[in-house]
């Protein structure tokens, strides 16, 4: 067995890497090299991929999708403060070494092996990686329960994230999903659901291939305006999803909202056999509660209508719970080569687990279900 680290993954094989990426979406070769190679997540943006492929003479084992990174954009893990502490003391922070999906605040398999000793000599090659290229910090984001039990024997520090997810609870229809919540989120959510009937505004789902080119491109102007009225600019380019939107076509789903037979906002869901994924939205004009119809009930309908399990809602937002949407823990997990600089964000980690907790027990007595 060997570890060598590849810029690109243009020359390994799909069939291989996908073999170890499972039925994950975001995993696919198709869609981490749509990224690299369509310039989103590539060094121009500050992301140069540092693949860590595991072979043998026969066959690829084991694999990390790793960055190189000159920022913290795009991460959904913020950790900002903690570059910002290693420079008022005259410390370089950048670059860092980021084992994620870029863009994509989804928990996953990050360390790509079908065997722990694999797993193992994974998580050692990334960090020989990170004292070799001399980057002060190795990070692994969304992992999967059980890379974090292969990271917490490597001494990565784990550090708490919240997310909120719907989950199916064999629903018929949104109506008997409905009749589970309390009186006033169900009226509160039939209320806006009405104000988006009220103004003539229908939704649709479009499946694979039956999303065409003018879809793609329609998307791909809700997606930059919304980044616009946020003063930010997109991650992702209209090539990146026309290229994915091909090779993965069964994963994804736009639902696209109408008025007079005219689109005016669409917003993109991915899927797998058991999950449905919140990812982007987008609109031309604005009426209240489009957002919460197109980027929530629409997803829960789906999934009702699918039979998935569960679907996820992207990241952060406490207002999703009035939504039946309910907090789930995420993780993530941290190397850092400067001793001190451990010590003091292990200290740190320790009291923000701790508020942590203790702001889920607060949500758990928030929730939106019926008391039983």
């Amino acid at each position: 067995m060997k570890l060598r680290v590849a810029s690109t993954l243009s020359g390994v094989a799909p069939e291989a890497w996908n073999r170890l990426a499972g039925d994950d979406p975001f995993l696919q070769h198709a869609f981490l090299h749509a990224l690299h190679e369509t310039g989103c997540a590539a060094p121009d943006t500050g992301w140069a991929p540092q693949y860590l492929l595991l072979e043998t003479d026969k066959e690829l084992i084991g694999a990390m999708p790793l960055y190189l990174k000159g920022h913290s954009y795009g991460e959904y893990v913020f950790d900002w403060a903690w570059a910002d502490a290693y420079h008022r003391h005259g410390i370089e922070y950048y670059p860092k070494l980021l084992c994620a999906i870029p863009f994509t605040p989804v928990v996953g398999s990050r360390l790509l092996a079908e065997k722990t000793e694999h797993s193992d000599q994974l998580v050692a090659g990334a960090l020989e990686l990170a004292r070799r290229t001399k980057t002060g910090s190795l990070h692994i984001l969304f992992p999967s329960p059980t890379d974090l039990d292969c990271l917490t024997r490597h001494g990565f520090l784990l550090r708490q994230g919240r997310q909120f997810h719907w989950t199916n609870d064999n629903y018929r229809d949104f109506e008997q999903f409905l009749a589970q919540l309390s009186h006033d989120k169900r009226k509160k959510i039939r209320q806006e659901r009405r104000k988006v009937r009220d103004a003539g505004i229908t939704c649709r789902w479009l499946e694979g291939s039956a999303i065409r080119d003018d879809d793609w491109r329609f998307f791909a102007r809700c997606y930059g305006q919304t980044y616009r009225e946020h003063h930010s600019s997109p991650y992702l380019n209209l090539e990146f999803f026309r290229r994915v939107g091909a090779a993965l076509s069964d994963s994804f789903v736009l639902v696209l909202a109408e008025r007079d037979g005219m689109p005016i906002a669409v917003s993109l869901l991915i899927r797998n056999a058991t999950r449905l994924y919140g990812r982007h939205w987008g609109a031309i004009e604005h009426h209240q509660a489009l957002h919460f119809e197109a980027c929530y009930y629409q997803g829960i309908e789906y999934a009702i209508a699918r039979g998935l399990q569960v679907f996820e809602g992207g990241a952060q937002g406490e207002h999703k719970m009035a939504r039946g949407l309910l907090p789930v823990t995420t993780q993530s997990a941290h190397w850092l080569a400067h001793p001190e600089f451990a010590a003091a964000i292990e200290n740190f980690l320790d009291r923000e687990t701790m508020l942590m907790e203790e702001h889920g027990r607060e949500l758990a007595m928030r929730s939106p279900f019926k008391s039983t």
